[in-house]
């Protein structure tokens, strides 16, 4: 994907980055060890991208990413997206997350019956597990069967989804068992 652009930023849980294209956000990088590694892990899935001031669209995203951390409301089901690496299957299972309210969550089981295919929870773990929109698709609050976390792929695993659920006020049990 060529024209990427990105930026980094704090949040109240560490620094961010957004990479953003024409059409629109392509990825939200959630906090590695330091601003320095979280960089380091965006410019590995877009080695081309340049360091830019954001344009509007994507100084909303990032308004609305640091006031979901604070604690705030969620407001991120309006930002627009670049879904042009995305397969049609991949769109429909992010859309369907997106319309998880905060705080809440749902398991991949039931995800998979929203896009309409109870069948098809393995693949829409999948789709959660690469999903580059962290926070604006929150794959966070997509959980494994029986009440289990399921996994989670930005730094800190399991734990940082728990934290985020937290800051939404989701009543979680973290002492189940992952997987």
């Amino acid at each position: 994907m060529e024209n990427i652009a990105y930026t980094l930023f704090k949040t109240p849980i560490g620094h961010c980055a957004l990479a953003w294209s024409k059409a629109g956000i392509v990825a939200v990088q959630l906090p590695a060890a330091s601003a320095a590694a979280t960089t380091r892990r965006l410019r590995e899935k877009f080695s081309g991208a340049k360091r830019q001031i954001p344009p509007k669209f994507a100084q909303r995203a990032i308004l609305a990413i640091r006031n979901l951390l604070a604690g705030g409301s969620d407001e991120l089901s309006e930002i627009e997206l670049d879904l042009s690496l995305v397969t049609p299957f991949y769109r429909r299972v992010f859309a369907a997350a997106r319309a998880i309210p905060a705080g809440e969550t749902l398991t991949y089981g039931e995800l998979a019956t929203r896009v309409g295919d109870c069948a098809a929870a393995r693949a829409v773990g999948q789709a959660m597990a690469r999903n580059p929109f962290s926070l604006i698709v929150p794959c966070h609050r997509v959980m494994a069967a029986g009440g289990r976390a399921g996994g989670f792929s930005a730094p800190g695993g399991v734990t940082t989804k728990f934290r985020l659920l937290r800051i939404e006020g989701a009543r979680i049990q973290e002492s189940l068992p992952f997987g």
